[in-house]
């Protein structure tokens, strides 16, 4: 069940000219029924042409999108789960306070510098307040994690996961 499909059918039910075509339908009252309603409602599933030539409504659409949205997610690892936990948006609700989970976060923020290169002290708040306001906490806890080592204002990764 794609997104896409979702959004078309929300999008039917949300002009009048379909939901008055469609709950006509649902109701098997007679009237204006505009074709090209009665079209837009067959491409996204919801009213369908019997074998008689007439139109009926289609319900079970709904039950199909539900069904199709209670599928199981796709098992994720623990490590991204606690990123889940405390990443919305990409930024940082809070830093952990247990160190296992702040080591993984850590690494997770470590991958925002690129290894070998030597960045500025300014460039380095820059990039670690997009995760969080409180920055100079992260360069902290980065260094002393040893994902990122300093000298004479400058920083760079020596540490954590490596994207290939």
């Amino acid at each position: 069940m794609s997104d896409e499909e979702i959004r078309r059918v929300l999008g039917l039910l949300s002009q009048d000219d379909t939901v008055r075509a469609f709950a006509a339908l649902l109701l098997g009252v007679d009237g204006e029924r505009p074709a090209k309603a009665l079209d837009r409602l067959a491409g996204g599933g919801l009213a369908e042409r019997g074998p008689d030539g007439a139109w009926r409504a289609r319900p079970e659409r709904f039950r199909e999108l539900l069904k199709g949205l209670a599928e199981p997610p796709a098992p994720v690892s623990e490590e991204e789960r606690l990123l889940r936990t405390f990443l919305v948006d990409g930024r940082l609700r809070a830093i952990p306070v247990r160190r296992e989970k702040r080591l993984v976060v850590l690494r997770y923020v470590s991958r925002a510098f690129e290894p070998g290169v030597r960045y500025p002290e300014k460039d380095v708040n820059v990039t670690l307040r997009a995760f969080h306001d409180d920055y100079a906490a992260l360069r902290r806890y980065l260094v002393d994690e040893l994902l990122l080592s300093r000298e004479d204002g400058f920083y760079w990764r020596t540490g954590g996961p490596v994207d290939v």
